[in-house]
């Protein structure tokens, strides 16, 4: 269950990564109200995902809800530190106000926690393994978890890392599921562009075969 943001382009091939989309705010309420139409059992492997600055717009009430309501759904929160897919906004969350002056800074981990959730976990999203591990430990569990995934936005975070490169590979296809622009298909094998690899490296963990490294500076 989506929101309206960043991550709604997921919603289309190749990701396919997203079964409904509403408005600002409604992945919570949108699980919460799955687990009424089909039971536990569904809303198990349930997962409301929104991002940062919808969280604080309108979905903190929606997570008051489903821990008074004792729901069994996983809330992914991507706190890209930015109001990212209207224009790079200033959010409470970010530190700064909408003048790029400093200002409070909201803890979104012990927002959650005043809320009432008991399972709390942050991870890194381009740590891949640690992920994937978060979210199958969440969903897991009887009750209302929270991942809270921490990585500023690409276009603020302009820390210039080297481009990684492809040598032997098999064709696999695997890098091609990240869907990211800079990897490319020629044929049956694949290479990555230099002029748009930011250096992430994500490429490199789903690699089978360890066929993708850095390039050296």
């Amino acid at each position: 269950m989506g929101d309206i943001g960043c991550y709604t382009l997921a919603a289309l091939p190749p990701l396919s990564a997203l079964d409904a989309c509403l408005c600002m705010g409604a992945s919570i309420g949108m699980a919460g109200g799955a687990e009424r139409a089909h039971g536990k059992d569904f809303s198990r492997s349930t997962v409301a995902v929104l991002g940062d600055s919808t969280f604080i717009h309108s979905g903190i009430t929606s997570l008051i809800d489903a821990v008074y309501n004792q729901e069994t759904i996983t809330v992914i929160i991507l706190d890209n530190r930015i109001t990212g897919m209207t224009g790079h906004q200033q959010n409470p969350a970010s530190g700064m106000d909408i003048h790029n002056q400093p200002a409070p800074q909201l803890n979104i981990e012990k927002l959650v926690e005043s809320c009432g959730v008991k399972d709390i976990t942050i991870v890194d999203p381009f740590d891949l393994k640690a992920t994937e591990k978060a979210i199958r430990e969440a969903v897991a569990r009887e009750e209302v978890s929270v991942v809270i995934a921490r990585r500023p936005c690409a276009l603020l975070d302009k820390t210039v890392k080297p481009p990684f490169t492809i040598d032997g590979c098999k064709g696999c296809g695997a890098c091609m599921k990240l869907s990211c622009p800079a990897i490319e298909r020629h044929g049956k094998t694949v290479v990555i562009n230099p002029a748009l690899c930011i250096g992430c490296g994500m490429c490199a963990q789903v690699c089978p075969f360890h066929a993708i490294k850095a390039k050296e500076a």
